[in-house]
């Protein structure tokens, strides 16, 4: 096995941020993990299971339930806009959330790749690991579909208003934010702090990233666990968050945007 590939598979850890050895500081960031997941990500991975155990309970198969994502909120478009417009701002919130406390823990935000060095780069990176999670993706949600081990993806179902094409780009942003914001440069740098190694903190991160996936089905949590240990690997090698935001929120703008476009003209799509 070559060096670069054995760094890849199996990565040291970074001298920083240093492990904590004291009990106190480590009984505190373990409660601080607690909370923070209680209250974002953690929850919404609990609330997807119960939603896929209520799916599986019924009495149609998977592929003939569908789940929407980007749904109408309020019977009025305006307050509809307004209702979506504060689900973004919840979703930048707990991102923010995740840097507030980074930040207030001495962790310098440029060591997690929460920087503006290298826009050019960063937005390039972005492109290729939209290309590199986003087609396999989109094929791997069709087969599960097809095998009827996911339900029928909704990325959008708000009416065409005039609004909706800038609410969806901007939630497209909110949910990359949220997710790579905390289920790496957050969770990531905390599980380093404990001590844990590199492929240990990977699929912690990825298996929860899968989890609040599975309103989706089975399809979801795999495609997205792959995602995880591809995203948080990437930010393991190289330390940079912004490249994974932008992949993150160029597919879901392609899946919201796009499905809102398709959605009653193509025969593909499910």
């Amino acid at each position: 096995m070559s060096g670069t590939l054995r760094a890849w598979l199996a990565p040291g850890r970074p001298g920083t941020p240093e492990v904590i050895t004291d009990p106190a500081e480590r009984r505190a960031l373990v409660i601080e993990l607690l909370i923070v997941f209680a209250v974002t990500l953690g929850l919404s991975a609990l609330q997807s299971l119960l939603s896929l155990l209520d799916a599986l309970m019924r009495p149609e198969p998977l592929a003939d339930q569908a789940v929407a994502i980007n749904v109408p909120r309020a019977e009025l478009g305006l307050l509809d806009m307004a209702q979506q417009l504060a689900g973004v701002l919840r979703l930048c919130a707990w991102g923010s959330l995740g840097v507030y406390l980074l930040w207030r823990g001495g962790i310098a935000l440029r060591s997690v790749g929460l920087d503006r060095s290298r826009p050019l780069r960063d937005a390039l990176g972005g492109v290729g690991l939209a290309a590199l999670i986003g087609v396999p993706g989109l094929g791997l949600y069709l087969i599960a579909h097809a095998l009827g081990l996911s339900l029928t993806v909704q990325p959008s179902t708000l009416d065409d208003a005039w609004w909706r094409l800038p609410v969806l780009v901007l939630a497209a942003f909110g949910n990359s934010f949220a997710e790579e914001v905390l289920m790496i440069a957050y969770l990531l740098t905390r599980l380093r702090q404990l001590g844990w190694s590199e492929n240990r903190a990977l699929w912690a991160s990825s298996v929860l990233r899968g989890a609040y996936h599975l309103y989706q089905g089975f399809g979801g949590f795999v495609g997205n666990v792959v995602m995880g240990l591809v995203y948080g690997r990437t930010w393991q090698r190289t330390g940079r968050i912004w490249p994974l935001v932008a992949g993150h929120a160029l597919i879901d703008v392609v899946a919201f945007v796009g499905y809102a476009a398709l959605r009653g003209r193509v025969g593909w799509l499910p």
